[in-house]
């Protein structure tokens, strides 16, 4: 790290600034990596982002269509879409610049940093993450994080590279949006915030002597981190807010949580249930779902007989007994999916269907999880306001940047940014509808 002549000490990546009880993680500084810039996002119609990954990906020979454009021959898997074709554009030749390494890119499939299996990896922002920091205030819930059949694994990052832990208890994320605590509850709440308000005022001291330890660059990367605290204590304000406001009334019972992991698929089924519940009562905008397929164990589907676990399946081998019991999960998959969609498209919402409004992102790290391979991502983004485009086609030797698709759909969030990751602009071929 340059310190301009040494005057200036390294500082660890480990330094917290501490006092009366509270603890402030510093942003990584010269050597480490820069600090999230902020930004704002232009009112008027709501507009929201649900992203799906499933890290075992899908059979690429049954996902991607044989020819391009709006007039493309559907794929196996994109019949059981075809009630909605004309509300999703399915992309191929695509992935994330530089991220590998296997099954662990399921972390970068938000955020698109690099090299995710290296040991001197950390991860950057999410692109719901990034979206919340701007408009989350809008509703009661910045984001939801949620995940089926994992442990602490998620597409969730906050802008210093911290994972977020996901929900999986469909009942307590039913009972976070629409249960209202008792007047008691809602004070320990409102308690709770309170005592998040003033972290930097307790650690004042602590901040201007750090300020003084380093060189400009750093002074201006710290101010920066300092102002972004400043802005999470602005929206813990507004957490306070929200928690005086009566919660949505909603005319379903809350679901009861599977324990047992080989109902994938209905734990699957609530999740997008409730992400449509959450978005009907304009609950939170931005929503990420991981489905941990290679934690998953043998499934049991209706209708269908699944002998060997979920992962030991996608390393098939071509084996054609593996390769049919995983036509029969990605089946499911796009069913559930193709539900999803019916849902949205069933509430209105000022005039406009509830899918118009929702970019629905759904693929996986894995191009081929037979091969570990990390390109030519499986991806398909629908509703959200955009002219859709059938099939784009991309170079599958030569990728075309993912993160592309993920600045235009900043864009069609309102938030007015040019970048996100690795992206080199907006999604070739991929316009918005008209405002």
């Amino acid at each position: 790290m340059k310190n301009n002549g040494n005057r200036f000490r390294a500082i660890s990546r480990r330094t917290l600034i501490r006092s009366a009880g509270v603890s402030l993680a510093l942003p990584l500084l010269n050597g480490m990596a820069p600090a999230a810039q902020t930004d704002g996002a232009k009112a008027g119609v709501p507009r929201r982002m649900f992203a799906i990954c499933n890290n075992l990906g899908l059979l690429p020979g049954d996902f991607f269509p044989a020819n391009a454009g709006r007039n493309y021959v559907p794929s196996p898997y994109l019949k059981l879409l075809a009630e909605h074709r004309e509300n999703f554009t399915v992309f191929s030749g695509v992935s994330h610049p530089n991220v590998d390494g296997g099954h662990p890119s399921d972390i970068s499939f938000l955020t698109a940093a690099p090299h995710p299996a290296s040991s001197s990896f950390r991860n950057t922002i999410s692109l719901d993450q990034y979206i919340a920091e701007r408009i989350g205030i809008q509703t009661r819930f910045p984001s939801l994080t949620l995940a089926v059949n994992t442990g602490f694994r998620s597409l969730s990052w906050s802008g210093s590279g911290v994972a977020i832990p996901p929900e999986q208890s469909a009942a307590s994320v039913f009972r976070q949006m629409f249960m209202q605590g008792t007047p008691q509850e809602v004070d320990a709440k409102i308690a709770e915030l309170d005592t998040g308000r003033s972290i930097l005022d307790t650690v004042a001291g602590q901040v201007r002597r750090l300020e003084q330890s380093v060189g400009s660059d750093d002074r201006a990367r710290l101010d920066q981190y300092f102002t972004s605290v400043r802005d999470l204590e602005s929206r813990l304000q507004a957490s306070r807010g929200w928690e005086r406001k009566p919660k949505p009334v909603v005319k379903v019972a809350e679901p009861q949580d599977l324990p047992n992991p080989s109902l994938y698929m209905a734990k699957v089924a609530q999740m997008y249930g409730l992400v449509r519940l959450a978005f009907e009562t304009d609950s939170t905008r931005a929503v990420t779902l991981m489905l941990d397929s290679v934690s998953s164990p043998v499934l049991q589907l209706r209708g269908a007989t699944i002998n060997d676990g979920y992962h030991n399946l996608s390393h098939h081998g071509k084996s054609e007994d593996k390769l049919s019991q995983l036509r029969l999960i990605d089946t499911w998959h796009m069913r559930l999916l193709a539900d999803l969609f019916k849902g949205l498209q069933g509430v209105r919402e000022n005039g406009e269907t509830l899918l118009d409004r929702t970019m629905v992102l759904y693929g996986s790290n894995l191009g081929d999880a037979n091969a570990h391979s990390t390109t030519n991502m499986p991806t398909l983004l629908a509703g959200g306001g955009f002219k859709h485009a059938g099939h784009l086609s991309f170079n599958r030797g030569q990728n075309y940047p993912l993160p592309n698709l993920f600045v235009s759909m900043l864009q069609r969030m309102g938030i007015e940014t040019d970048r996100f990751a690795s992206a080199t602009g907006t999604m070739t071929g991929l316009e918005m509808k008209a405002s």
